[in-house]
């Protein structure tokens, strides 16, 4: 059976979510970060902030859901 992975690059954090076919949460996971105000009515934000959030977003969900990195993955296309 395949899984699905979906990420969101959000405002405030970025989080990722593992899923089965059947619509069921297999794991998920949350990085939270700040937005940069330098001025009234401006907001900043880095990208490589957003970068570093994806990669451990989608490796925190990996661990938590249990399922190996060495999943065979013949099937998968």
């Amino acid at each position: 059976m395949n899984d699905l992975l979906g990420t969101e690059i959000g405002t405030s954090g970025t989080k990722t979510v593992l899923m089965d076919t059947e619509g069921h949460l297999i794991a998920q996971d949350l990085q939270e970060y700040d937005i940069i105000t330098p001025r009234p009515l401006w907001a900043e934000q880095w990208p490589d902030v957003w970068l570093d959030a994806t990669k451990a977003s989608i490796r925190n969900t990996g661990q938590k859901s249990g399922i190996s990195k060495e999943k065979d993955c013949r099937d998968c296309n």
